[in-house]
């Protein structure tokens, strides 16, 4: 059966992980037609080696060089050919029957892009979506991330809330990413001089420029064990977070880029 669906996981160094969200989608497999593509960032964990002897159907891209988030999604996307395409992190768990409902929901809303409502692993839902990135907009996400971790039962109402209503955002997080390929394509696929940070962000934006809508939807979960690639690392996330996030004001709102620089100069954190 021709392919609907090209799931791609990018992996480094989370060869537990990867395993687990490979497993997960053995044991309540999509009824969409799909095609599994892991792409490995020359990991040096014994990943590609646990995928390809347990899972021979996955089609396997083991890259000799850790090229970034972004650059190798895109080695995913230009592999494969179907005409929708999930970004996945492999540190996701899927549970049966969530893709389906995702996919369903991207065809009925007329979406380029959709992403589920996330779950960490206390069961708490993430801040996955949010508005266009600009220093107010940002003052308010760091606002609602931070009451998203509260224990505080008001913070966990409000974020309870604001995960709870399906609408058009401006962005999803690239963790659990549903988008047709036509736009995607149209869009130049992701910016690969995002290493890691923002690329998702930038790539919403690019949809949204031509035209396309991009949906949260709760109607769909997925357990999301943040972190764990950069966990494997033994790197500080800051620095190539600064970078992404100094890049993408230069992009979108150069004005501002210079008072970032400046911020994190301040702060002991200034990119050269």
């Amino acid at each position: 059966m021709t392919p609907q669906l090209d799931i791609i996981i990018v992996n480094y160094n989370t060869a537990t992980h990867v395993v687990a969200c490979l497993a997960a989608l053995r044991d309540a497999p999509p009824a969409t037609a799909h095609h599994i593509c892991v792409v490995d960032n020359a990991s040096t964990d014994m990943s590609v080696a646990l995928v390809t002897e347990q899972w021979p159907d996955v089609d396997v891209v083991a890259l000799s060089a850790n090229v970034g988030f972004a650059a190798a999604n895109n080695v995913g996307i230009r592999r494969t050919s179907a005409p929708l395409i999930l970004l996945l992190n492999s540190d996701t768990v899927v549970p049966e029957g969530a893709i389906d409902r995702l996919v369903a929901r991207l065809e009925a809303s007329g979406a380029v892009a959709a992403g589920p409502r996330l779950i960490d692993a206390t069961l708490a839902p993430e801040v996955s979506f949010g508005p266009m990135l600009s220093p107010w907009a940002e003052a308010v996400q760091r606002l609602r991330l931070k009451l998203a971790g509260s224990r505080e039962p008001w913070a966990r109402r409000y974020i309870a809330r604001h995960v709870s209503q399906e609408r058009t955002v401006d962005w999803v997080s690239g963790a659990c990413l549903l988008v047709r390929r036509a736009a995607a394509e149209e869009a130049g696929l992701l910016d690969e001089r995002y290493f890691m940070y923002e690329e998702d962000v930038d790539f919403c934006a690019a949809l949204r420029a031509r035209g396309g809508r991009i949906l949260f939807t709760p109607a769909v979960e997925i357990l999301h064990l943040r972190g764990r690639s950069f966990a494997a690392t033994g790197r500080a996330v800051s620095p190539l977070y600064d970078r992404s996030h100094l890049r993408f004001y230069e992009k979108h709102s150069p004005r501002w880029a210079p008072v970032l620089r400046a911020w994190l100069a301040m702060r002991g954190r200034a990119i050269r």
